[in-house]
């Protein structure tokens, strides 16, 4: 495979001035390129052109505004994800140590895989050692079992949500049930929508694009919420994109807490200017969501 060959800054954005780029503010554009990477800024530029041929009349500030508010869309999804995975976690100690007591997490009869829980407990007993200096609750704990209430905070969004799909049907019932979820298929539903939040916490956490992503693992949405997607011009719901996403999150926070954000993503939308459908909102979101 023929290598790549190193281009400056200046040769950079001559090659997107020579695609039809408009550069107002030579000495921004070159910053920005320095500071973010080509590579990956050409990718907030997709929907701008077509067959690498920039649309009449887009500005690099175009490309500006859709990388800048996906930082901070990204930022605003992170910060609700952590209440949820608080939420979670905290319901899952308590629900837990209600049925089998506060070390009963210990107890290998109480999940349904013991490889799958080997792993989770070996991972956070490591994470527990390598804190041990630095955070004072642990040391309580250096000769004496830690209760799950306080082991919790010990696992990613990712272990307690696959320790939550391991646990016996009693526990994952009682914990949906705390997410208003009843239905008999409600514990695999709650396992579906944390899945969910963990693909979206990785890539938020990790600075990647969200910005008119294609989701394959697509989020588990019921008859009324898929009818709030948007239309594809074949006339199918995109349940492909973003958006989809936060309907499940407006399952698993409080009512105060989804309003926040939603009044957050409402203000940045006022910000900068983007097309919303490029995260698969609908233009009737705010009153429909």
């Amino acid at each position: 495979m023929e290598e790549k060959e190193f281009k400056t800054i200046d040769e950079q954005l001559e090659i997107l001035k020579s695609r039809g780029l408009i550069v107002k503010d030579e000495s921004i554009a070159k910053e920005f390129l320095l500071y973010n990477n080509y590579y990956r800024i050409s990718g907030y530029s997709l929907t701008l052109r077509e067959n690498d041929i920039f649309h009449e009349l887009t500005t690099f500030e175009n490309i500006m505004d859709i990388y800048n508010f996906d930082y901070e869309f990204r930022h605003i999804i992170l910060k609700y994800i952590e209440k949820i995975e608080v939420k979670f976690k905290s319901i899952y100690a308590y629900e837990f140590t209600k049925l089998y007591g506060s070390t009963g997490y210990l107890n290998i009869s109480n999940f349904t895989n013991e490889e799958i829980y080997k792993k989770i407990i070996n991972k956070s007993n490591d994470l527990k050692n390598k804190l041990i200096n630095d955070e004072k609750y642990l040391q309580y704990f250096i000769n004496r079992d830690m209760p799950l209430w306080a082991y919790v905070d010990l696992f990613t969004i990712a272990d307690v949500s696959i320790l939550y799909s391991i646990s016996l049907k009693e526990v994952q019932k009682n914990i949906a049930n705390n997410f208003k979820l009843y239905a008999n298929k409600a514990p695999q539903i709650l396992k579906k929508f944390m899945h969910s939040m963990t693909i979206i916490r990785n890539l938020c956490a990790h600075g990647c694009r969200i910005y008119d992503r294609i989701f394959h693992q697509k989020p588990s949405l019921n008859k009324k919420e898929k009818s709030l997607l948007i239309q594809n011009k074949n006339g199918e719901l995109d349940n492909t994109h973003f958006y989809g996403f936060l309907m499940i999150m407006k399952k698993l926070l409080s009512e105060l807490d989804f309003q926040s954000m939603k009044s957050s993503i409402i203000e940045l939308t006022k910000k900068y200017t983007i097309k919303m459908s490029y995260y698969g909102f609908r233009e009737d979101w705010i009153e429909k969501l």
